[in-house]
């Protein structure tokens, strides 16, 4: 039976992990029954009791009934439950949301900006599980080698058998001896093959928009890229319209999309 999407379960976090210094890795488990499995790409809605409810997408799916989310700590909302400790019992709703296209042909290219990177961290663990001869490529940028998400699982992928990974900053500092700059720059040189690669793209709007573009210059047909949108999101269900982008309402319609649907909506300042 599917669970009321409007009526917040228990749950209990079981562990925090801190991964830079206004972002954290939050487990959750049960209070009782489970919300069905979440597919990557898809969010919930938190509610931290007393303060309020936000959307969150997962960045891992264990597949033993807990979620994981990684919360940055934007608003009052986000910081509380990025403050949550061990113990502390939040509401989730969901899942909600459109998922990522996980089984397409040929190679897989993700690309991150900032916390974009946890809703595609759970397609990274996918394709790198099922091991194929698919090439996965991911090219993740942040504002500082301080603000990059998941440092030491992606050293542990560092491997000739493993996906191929390009970390950029914004600004580098004095231990910084990878890239610097804006993750379309690796992006517009990194070796692919166009017509054969279906790229995910998560982050800042302006992010995703430039380098579908470079993706596009390179060859790459514009429905074998997808983004992941972000806006208003307040009940989860299509019902509210605070998520309304053009003609989409984001918690339903997305929050991933192809780029053909995406594309002529990030032309539109006002959007």
């Amino acid at each position: 039976m599917n669970p009321d999407p409007w009526l917040p379960r228990p749950y209990r976090v079981i562990g925090r992990i801190a991964e830079t210094g206004d972002s954290a890795t939050l487990t959750l488990a049960p209070d009782g029954d489970r919300l069905p499995e979440f597919r990557p790409g898809q969010f919930a809605m938190l509610y931290a009791h007393g303060v309020g409810e936000v959307p969150i997408s997962v960045s891992a799916i264990p597949g033993d009934g807990t979620l994981v989310h990684t919360i940055r700590a934007v608003g009052a909302v986000s910081r509380a439950l990025h403050d949550a400790e061990p113990g502390t019992v939040l509401g989730v709703r969901g899942p909600f949301g459109t998922a990522w296209r996980l089984d397409g042909d040929g190679d897989l290219l993700l690309v991150a900006g900032g916390i974009g990177l946890a809703p595609l961290r759970p397609v990274l663990r996918y394709a790198l599980k099922r091991r194929s001869s698919r090439r996965v490529i991911l090219i993740a940028g942040a504002r500082t080698p301080a603000d990059l998400l998941y440092r030491k699982e992606l050293r542990g992928l560092s491997d000739p058998d493993g996906p191929e990974i390009v970390l950029t900053v914004d600004r580098g500092d004095d231990g910084w001896t990878g890239h610097v700059g804006f993750v379309t720059e690796p992006l517009a040189t990194h070796p692919i093959d166009p017509l054969q690669t279906t790229a995910l793209l998560c982050g800042p709007e302006p992010m995703m928009r430039f380098s579908a573009r470079t993706l596009l210059r390179r060859g790459v047909p514009a429905e074998r890229i997808e983004v992941s949108l972000e806006r208003n999101m307040q009940c989860g269900t299509g019902l509210c319209g605070h998520c309304q982008f053009g003609p989409l309402l984001v918690c339903r319609d997305g929050p991933v999309a192809g780029y053909p649907v995406a594309e002529p909506l990030f032309q539109v300042k006002e959007l």
